[in-house]
């Protein structure tokens, strides 16, 4: 397998797990731990729609990863993903000895932020973005899921909106990192995908800069969308420096023999990573 390495991660590999992570939050490797997951050595977190199946083994890869960076893995709080633009603050675990994973009051909730020193921010992915964000000033840090259902109600914008609002951070402290996910070239839309992309991201007058024009199937014309992009234009919007949004420059579907991807898999039984964020 190739090293996944490049400008802005490494690629790391241990005995029994690999994972990336980004050079310039382990500048501050004294108060985080962070990193993101890839699918070798079967190490997958999807409940597959079985969750007394599933969970032991999805909570047994969360010790492997959580040993590998030196953190407890009964620190993981992880939301009930389901694509929506909710934003909840963690103020504490509510299971006290397993990671609080698939419980009500985590459900329909994209993305999470605390201040709170030793809770591990979960969230998964098999193509969509996830953002880590860090405000190094205010010692504040998020986790946000978001599809092109989450970018298109601007999930990222208002997880910086809510650690603003929540802990005092300026947008021009906060480092954003983008995992690995689908790219632009991969991710190819019907016009039921794009005319909403188009109008709901009108407002910027940049929209030929994330939408272009693919072929024509079946009579159908295609595009392609650069999600990647949207979001770092409306993360700017708010204050983010651009220096401080660092991509990963890896696609989750060009890379699918190493990670975890919808696209990239050639059945419908697919895994999904997570990425990690924590304060030390």
């Amino acid at each position: 397998m190739k090293d996944l390495s490049n400008e802005n991660v490494i690629h790391v590999k241990k005995e029994n797990v690999e994972y990336i992570q980004f050079r310039r939050l382990l500048e501050y490797s004294n108060v985080l731990n962070h990193c993101y997951t890839l699918k070798n050595y079967n190490l997958d977190f999807s409940m597959h729609g079985e969750t007394a199946k599933y969970k032991p083994i999805v909570i047994q890869n969360y010790k492997r990863i959580c040993d590998a960076i030196g953190t407890d893995y009964k620190q993981i709080v992880r939301p009930w993903q389901t694509h929506t633009g909710n934003i909840q603050k963690i103020e504490g675990k509510i299971k006290e000895n397993e990671p609080d994973i698939g419980i009500e009051e985590l459900k329909n909730i994209d993305g999470i932020i605390t201040n709170k020193k030793n809770i591990i921010l979960s969230t998964i992915n098999a193509d969509c973005i996830l953002f880590l964000f860090f405000d190094p000033i205010k010692k504040a840090i998020a986790n946000v899921h978001s599809g092109w259902r989450g970018t298109f109600q601007k999930i990222a914008p208002k997880a910086v909106k809510e650690m603003m609002k929540e802990y005092g951070c300026n947008p021009k402290d906060i480092l954003c990192c983008i995992s690995p996910s689908i790219s632009v070239e991969r991710f190819c839309v019907h016009e039921d995908v794009e005319k909403p992309c188009r109008e709901i991201f009108a407002y910027t007058n940049k929209v030929d800069e994330f939408i272009h024009l693919g072929e024509i199937e079946e009579g159908k014309q295609k595009y392609y969308i650069d999600t990647i992009k949207i979001n770092k234009i409306i993360l700017m919007e708010l204050g983010l420096k651009k220096e401080n949004i660092i991509e990963s420059k890896i696609c989750s579907v060009q890379n699918a023999k190493q990670i975890h991807s919808k696209r990239g898999s050639k059945t419908n039984f697919f895994g999904v990573g997570t990425a990690l964020i924590e304060l030390k």
